[in-house]
């Protein structure tokens, strides 16, 4: 059996799985970041992604909405799929994929529009004008943000004047407006307070009721507070996933475990 075919011991989990990966390589020019990537990452769940920096977390994040396709000399072998479709089919439609897998960035990225205008834009975008329509799509992705009650009262007013919390809570509104079902977070709240911070992780546990929520993070500790699953990364390698519990607690492998407890990373 070869890697691509070999099932994971983690698709066994239970629910069904939203994104399956099958033996995914990516180099950039001569430089291999990613090693044969195989999982299963399963449906309206949180999947952390943790390991030191540059382990190939991020970048094999992007790989799921093809956001490495902007870069130059990237090469890409392997599988990835959502709801069965695969993403790199030769043919495909990525602006048709992006608008089904949301991202979130470190660091907040409103547009120096009004606070009403960004979370609209996308519909916008997509050919929507009826005013009462989009009235009702952005009081709905900012509730969902957990934002509305703060902003209802000022959406004329720029999102740049918000707080660093509340624009990266306007950019999540943003990316829900246009109702995707996976939601990419790459270390969404590194750069925010700790008050700030606690918010976007309940958020984060609030959203995965209708959203598939994968999330790159540095903080252990937010991990196991947010996550269902999580993946441990190492050089461009994936070396263990399983429940977030069972992983913080009782690793299979030495090099989670060494991660987990310090002594390396």
């Amino acid at each position: 059996m070869t890697v691509a075919e070999e099932a994971p011991r983690w698709a066994s989990f239970g629910g069904p799985s939203k994104v399956i990966v099958r033996d995914l390589n990516l180099s950039y020019g001569t430089v291999q970041a990613l090693h044969g990537i195989t999982l299963d990452i399963p449906e309206k769940k949180v999947s952390a992604f943790i390991g030191p920096s540059g382990c190939g977390k991020s970048t094999f994040l992007r790989t799921i909405n093809r956001m490495n396709d902007l870069l130059d000399d990237v090469r890409i072998t392997g599988e990835v799929k959502i709801d069965g479709h695969d993403v790199y089919a030769p043919g495909g439609d990525v602006v048709a994929l992006r608008r089904n897998v949301g991202m979130i960035f470190q660091k907040s990225n409103p547009f120096p529009k009004s606070v009403y205008e960004n979370v609209a834009y996308g519909q916008r975008l997509l050919g929507m004008r009826d005013r009462s329509a989009l009235d009702e799509v952005v009081e709905r992705s900012l509730n969902q943000a957990a934002l509305w009650d703060e902003v209802k009262d000022r959406l004329d007013s720029p999102a740049l004047m918000l707080s660093g919390g509340q624009m990266q809570r306007l950019c999540i509104a943003r990316a829900l407006a246009i109702e995707p079902q996976v939601l990419l977070m790459d270390e969404p709240s590194s750069a925010l307070d700790p008050i700030a911070t606690a918010k976007i992780e309940e958020l984060i546990v609030e959203l995965k009721e209708r959203y598939t929520i994968i999330i790159v993070t540095h903080n252990m500790q937010q991990a196991a507070r947010v996550s269902d699953y999580t993946a441990f990364f190492y050089l461009g390698r994936l070396i263990e996933f399983d429940e977030t519990r069972t992983l913080f607690t009782n690793p299979t492998k030495k090099q989670t475990e060494e991660y987990i407890t310090g002594r390396f990373g």
